[in-house]
């Protein structure tokens, strides 16, 4: 279990999706993240999800960084993409302090005694003798 808080994992993908997105032109436009929408939509995509997970895929959060996007559309671009890397960091830290499909196995804080095991002693070829 992660012993980062929320604000504190927050702050750290703030800082990553900055070094990522340098500039304003970087982050995504609203017509890339309704393609996106509509990608999730297609046949294709759903019948790939029924056979993954066993159910249909779950397309609304596409919807709503469409959304989110067109309500930001009229501001200046800076500001856009503070908002935009704000968004997407907290969906990250959410993501990274959630529980997941990888949480199977718990960290090991001490290594394991005798391993890897010592292995045996190997008998040479020479004890053989062919009468």
């Amino acid at each position: 279990m992660s012993t980062v808080d929320f604000e504190t994992a927050v702050k750290q993908e703030e800082e990553y999706l900055r070094r990522v997105h340098p500039t304003a032109d970087d982050i995504p436009g609203c017509m890339k993240l309704f393609d996106d929408f509509l990608s999730c939509n297609i046949v294709g995509s759903q019948v790939k999800s029924l056979y993954r997970y066993g159910q249909m895929s779950g397309c609304s959060p596409k919807l709503e960084d469409f959304k989110f996007c067109m309500s930001i559309k009229g501001l200046h671009p800076e500001r856009k993409r503070d908002m935009w890397i704000r968004r997407r960091a907290e969906w990250w830290a959410a993501r990274r302090l959630g529980k997941s499909s990888e949480d199977v196995w718990d960290i090991r804080t001490e290594p394991l005694q005798n391993f890897p095991p010592a292995r045996p002693a190997v008998a040479s070829v020479s004890d053989n003798t062919i009468e």
